[in-house]
């Protein structure tokens, strides 16, 4: 299993930066990358430097969102549906983004799932509940 360090998810978020800012070929998974960070002009700065983004420290009581955290949620997200694992995640998060009118919306909301379910897991040391994590976007869909 291909584990990055957090250094490596950051290289990688400006490379992407970087070379769609240049107009440079992307490989598929920057294309990706570089579609969700058009989605986030607020980023564009911190992506652009990156001595400064391996250096950063986005600490929770800063009140400081983690630009590179948020993005590698959204290619999660989107690789959890393009392989529809946990199965059904796509239809939900399809049904999402329709009743919201939007794909990114629908992400962020998803992020909110997601991000409950690894808390849960860490905090209680079991495996992660896709089952759980499932119904509570389908929740989100059908709110």
């Amino acid at each position: 299993m291909f584990q990055p360090s957090q250094n490596d998810v950051r290289r990688f978020f400006c490379a992407a930066h970087a070379k769609q800012r240049d107009g440079r070929v992307l490989d598929p998974m920057e294309a990706i990358a570089a579609r969700w960070i058009a989605e986030h002009p607020e980023y564009h700065a911190e992506l652009a430097d990156e001595a400064a983004a391996l250096a950063a420290v986005y600490a929770v009581e800063d009140g400081r969102s983690n630009p590179f955290l948020h993005l590698a949620m959204h290619l999660t997200i989107e690789e959890q549906c393009s392989i529809d694992q946990p199965t059904g995640i796509r239809q939900a998060v399809a049904l999402l983004a329709a009743r919201r009118a939007s794909l990114h919306a629908a992400h962020h909301e998803v992020m909110e799932a997601l991000g409950e379910m690894v808390w849960a897991s860490q905090r209680s040391g079991l495996p992660p509940d896709g089952a759980a994590y499932l119904e509570a976007v389908r929740r989100r869909a059908t709110a």
